[in-house]
């Protein structure tokens, strides 16, 4: 994928077409349209549209009519929510969960998974 801002954003419908070339791929490019049809009572002019931005962003590829990812859906939305947290709080992510908290309390369980993400994630020097 490309390294822009602008390429890692999805509309709302984009969003749901990538999902669904996400959960059934590798797709032929004839049975998209036909989904998409379905699906979002697409012609097959948008279907293509659609497809071709996507393709261009470096998110897909249409290959011989077959439709693959370049990048998975768990890797696009890793990075959309690093973005986020570098965006909207300055890449400080205590101040992301504070917010995201909004003054919540904790479960035990909950708290001990993030203790164990921490040692998980916490570099050893």
């Amino acid at each position: 994928m490309k390294n822009s801002r602008q390429e890692y954003k999805l509309a709302k419908t984009e969003a749901r077409f990538a999902d669904l070339i996400w959960q059934k791929e590798p797709i032929s490019s004839p049975e998209l349209v036909k989904l998409c049809e379905k699906e979002f009572n697409w012609k097959k002019s948008t279907t293509y549209t659609v497809l071709k931005k996507l393709c261009d962003r470096g998110i897909f590829q249409n290959e011989k009519a077959e439709v693959t990812s370049l990048i998975s859906k768990e890797e696009f939305y890793s990075y959309k929510s690093r973005q986020f947290v570098e965006d909207s709080f300055g890449g400080s992510i205590p101040r992301f969960l504070t917010a995201f908290m909004g003054g919540k309390k904790l479960t035990e369980e909950q708290a001990e998974e993030i203790k164990k993400l921490i040692d998980d994630f916490t570099k050893k020097s």
